[in-house]
């Protein structure tokens, strides 16, 4: 056999062999979703987040002053605990700020216990408290109505690369804005917050539920959610201006936003996962996808884990709202687009015919480089 055939046949194994690879079924869609069971009394975790350094999650407590991390194979350990804390204070939104490797947690004490809302960070590393910075709607409040006052709910926090974390307050519809050393401060008021109606009766359990779920996008702003008028906002990281993002479907009872490195938006309610593209840097949303989640199990939380998969937290923490405690097994899941699987398999339709087109056009080309070399040979 001459060089030039063994030549080409080398290329062509190698050819077939990087096609194998490619179709090999490690595709999302081949494969059962992660779901992670955890263990841990009483916990009722409402946030979630996904800490890219130590590859684990990392959840709150309802009932707990503490944060506890989640492995893949579903081993919970105390992360944090914090005795410094109001006592029966619970840990909401979570965030982890990379540029300075700290964690970040949205502290309340909720209805009857006295008005408290802070933002906690600690050091990744040492697992010491940074700062503890309250949080107050004194500067600029207008929410104030004779001698009553609305009452203040820290509730999300996303951070941006310089390690400035903002904070959603669900009750008065307005961001705080708490930079890395601990100062807080008034960050937007935007009248586009309170601009629309309800999508829910004020007594519904989300009808008091405003701004929730926030989530920095590296170009400069924030996308943020509002659970009772199913609306989502842009929200300009220098100034604090606000704008509507105009959407194809309302998202009521949205609670959790996250993003995923392709641009995908992941928007969570008890009983949706919403998927979300835009082509205009989020003036306009499709919601191209959307998920049902089960809704008995109280989905808080949404986050992108390892390998850009999105998953959803149930913490049940109606349960531990209504002090129906005793629950120990708690559960974090992946959860897909159909959409997202439908691409994934055209794809692989289209690798199969240039690899059968690139078989074919090397069959042709042996064919005549035989007849040649007979030729020659003749």
């Amino acid at each position: 056999m001459s060089s030039l055939i063994k030549s080409k046949l080398k290329r062509f194994f190698i050819f077939v062999f990087l096609l194998y690879m490619g179709l090999t079924p490690t595709t999302a869609a081949s494969r059962s979703p992660h779901v992670i069971n955890f263990r841990s009394p009483n916990l009722y975790p409402e946030g979630l987040v996904w800490d890219p350094s130590a590859q684990h999650f990392v959840v709150g407590s309802l009932l707990h002053r503490s944060l506890h991390s989640v492995s893949d194979a579903g081993v919970a350990q105390s992360l944090i605990s914090d005795p410094d804390l109001p006592l029966n204070a619970t840990v909401l939104g979570l965030a982890v700020d990379k540029t300075n490797n700290r964690i970040l947690a949205v502290v309340q004490s909720a209805p009857p216990l006295p008005t408290f809302n802070a933002l906690a960070a600690y050091d990744l590393r040492t697992r010491q408290r940074v700062f503890l910075s309250l949080l107050d709607g004194s500067e600029g409040e207008s929410s104030a109505k004779g001698t009553k006052t609305t009452r203040h709910a820290a509730n999300d926090v996303a951070v941006d690369f310089r390690g400035n974390a903002y904070v959603t307050n669900s009750a008065a519809n307005f961001i705080w804005k708490v930079d890395k050393d601990g100062s807080a401060s008034v960050f937007s008021r935007s009248p586009a917050f309170t601009a629309h109606p309800l999508a829910v009766e004020r007594n519904a359990r989300l009808g008091e539920c405003g701004l929730n779920g926030i989530v920095y996008v590296s170009k400069g702003y924030l996308l943020v959610v509002q659970s009772n008028t199913g609306k989502m906002f842009k929200v300009n990281t220098e100034d604090g201006n606000a704008r509507l993002v105009l959407l194809t479907e309302e998202l009521v009872g949205a609670d959790d936003i996250a993003i995923r490195k392709d641009g995908v938006v992941l928007v969570a309610s008890i009983h949706t996962l919403w998927f979300l593209k835009s082509h205009d840097s989020w003036g306009e949303a499709v919601v191209y996808d959307k998920t049902a989640l089960e809704e008995e199990k109280l989905a808080t939380s949404v986050v992108v884990g390892d390998s850009d998969r999105a998953y959803v937290l149930y913490g049940h923490v109606i349960e531990g709202i209504m002090g129906n405690v005793g629950r120990e097994e708690f559960s974090i899941v992946e959860v897909r687009s159909s959409k997202d699987s439908e691409d994934e398999n055209i794809w692989l339709f289209v690798l199969i015919g240039l690899g059968l087109a690139y078989f074919l056009f090397w069959r042709f080309q042996m064919k005549q480089l035989v007849k040649n070399m007979d030729k020659k040979i003749s």
